[in-house]
């Protein structure tokens, strides 16, 4: 089991760090999420026939049409929600491999994370399981207006992008608190925007062009 967590060869706490020399390369600078991405074994939340490929800067697939972000996308979302403080409470819309909720869990107290896709959400606790992570709890729901019965939230990530950003999730926000998401349509450009609540109004900050899915609605069994 320990070796299974650890890896080897192409998995093994070589590769990443590795990963971490290029994501500091790339502009990474927070020594937290630094240390976090070079202890978590990427490999286990991917397919074990894409496993040797865990440790390269590139998405890849976790099945429903769905992926697995790259890591400098990961680091870089998870730099700007804890540059400024350490959010206590984290929603999360969109589980999918379950990569980011860990990387999350290790460095916030809590965090809540909504998957539509029920097997994606087995698999993720399985894994999350096997890492140790008790401080997340996952919900299998139709996430896209967040989850207004545990707000507000000191940080909220979404691993989808939206046309444009709900309000229902902006009213979910803590006061001081980001929210961090990819927004556009799949077929033009997205952008990465930081959004950061504050008692007069939203302030939000463009970070630079990605790539992701779109958010979808409705529930998959």
């Amino acid at each position: 089991m320990r070796q299974h967590l650890t890896g080897i060869g192409m998995t093994s706490q070589r590769a990443r760090d590795r990963m971490v020399q290029r994501l500091m390369a790339s502009g990474i600078r927070d020594p937290r999420v630094l240390e976090v991405m070079g202890a978590t074994p990427r490999h286990l939340f991917v397919d074990e026939a894409l496993a040797h490929q865990a440790y390269e800067n590139i998405a890849l697939p976790i099945g429903f049409g769905q992926t697995i972000s790259q890591p400098y996308i990961v680091a870089r979302m998870t730099e700007a929600l804890i540059q400024r403080d350490i959010p206590q409470r984290v929603l999360e819309l969109g589980t999918g491999s379950g990569y980011q909720a860990a990387i999350l869990a290790q460095l916030v107290d809590r965090v809540i994370s909504l998957e539509r896709v029920r097997p994606l959400q087995r698999r993720a606790r399985e894994v999350l399981s096997q890492m140790g992570l008790h401080n997340i709890s996952l919900r299998h729901v139709d996430g896209t207006l967040g989850w207004p019965e545990h707000a507000p939230y000191d940080g909220i990530v979404l691993t989808a992008a939206p046309r444009r950003i709900p309000d229902a999730l902006l009213l979910q926000l803590s006061m001081g608190g980001r929210l961090l998401a990819p927004v556009g349509d799949e077929h033009d450009t997205q952008s990465l925007v930081c959004i950061t609540r504050t008692e007069r109004a939203f302030f939000k900050e463009n970070l630079g062009p990605v790539t992701f899915v779109p958010l979808l609605s409705g529930e998959i069994l």
